[in-house]
């Protein structure tokens, strides 16, 4: 049985995929190219499926298949799948995250091992090999979604907001690719985690305005020593966004997407 929404979190699509600038003054401390076989986490230009991050969102949305035995139980949620995207662009090392319901993390699993291959990532002048991290969201037809807001009907006693699926989710001016790249060129990695040695992801949280600005921008998993609050800076001059869209009309949505710190 087919899902019939069509909104995935970009922001777990995007997971891993944002990248940062490489400083000049640490290019000599590389070698020229990566060791054959290391799984990167975050790179200089992440990996990406064919067609873009919305094809692969609507790849997912045309291609599940919801376990009988799971809708009758009403088990829905998402899984989290965890994958290595090859040189050649094919997906390996597919697994479960966090298992939970069984009949789930199967379907999950068999929609990622079945998808079309990726463009791999680049690295310090070389393809390597990248994991990612996605999101498989399982929900029962019919059920309200959560990935947006818009004013409730009159006399609601919710105030005044309701939450329900986007037809169309948020997404940056110029693509997602463009909005990375600009993460990318605007980056200033803290020298105190350049001293220290830190890199990583932080995790940020914001609401996509009705204009497409950005605002309620905060870290939900920090890393410290500066780059939290790089990162807050960088969203905050971000440029706006295409808003979500419901009934041909703008409303907020909630995102969440990693900004990768890599030395």
């Amino acid at each position: 049985m087919k899902q019939p929404f069509r909104q995935v979190l970009l922001s777990a699509l995007l997971s891993a995929a944002a990248h940062s600038p490489a400083l000049a003054q640490q290019k000599l401390k590389y070698p020229k190219a990566p060791a054959a076989n290391t799984v990167y986490e975050a790179v200089e230009q992440p990996a990406l499926p064919a067609g873009g991050l919305e094809a692969f969102a609507q790849y997912l949305a045309d291609n599940q298949q919801y376990p009988t035995a799971a809708l009758q139980t009403g088990a829905q949620g998402t899984v989290t799948v965890t994958f290595v995207v090859e040189k050649t662009g094919s997906l390996g090392e597919v697994a479960v995250a966090q298992p939970g319901n069984a009949l789930l993390d199967a379907e999950a699993v068999r929609l990622i091992k079945a998808a079309p291959r990726w463009t791999p990532a680049r690295h310090r002048g070389g393809i390597v090999r990248q994991r990612q991290v996605v999101p498989v969201t399982f929900q029962i037809p019919g059920e309200t979604g959560a990935a947006a807001t818009t004013p409730a009907p009159a006399g609601a006693a919710d105030g005044g907001t309701q939450v329900v699926t986007a037809d169309r989710p948020a997404r940056p001016v110029g693509g997602t690719e463009a909005f990375f790249e600009w993460i990318q060129a605007n980056q200033k990695y803290p020298a105190l985690a350049l001293q220290r040695k830190i890199n990583g992801k932080v995790m940020m949280e914001f609401i996509i305005e009705k204009d497409g600005s950005l605002t309620d921008i905060k870290p939900i998993k920090r890393l410290g020593s500066g780059l939290d609050e790089e990162a807050i800076r960088l969203l905050k001059a971000a440029p706006k966004w295409e808003p979500a869209l419901y009934k041909g009309q703008p409303i907020k949505q909630k995102m969440v997407l990693p900004v990768v710190f890599s030395l």
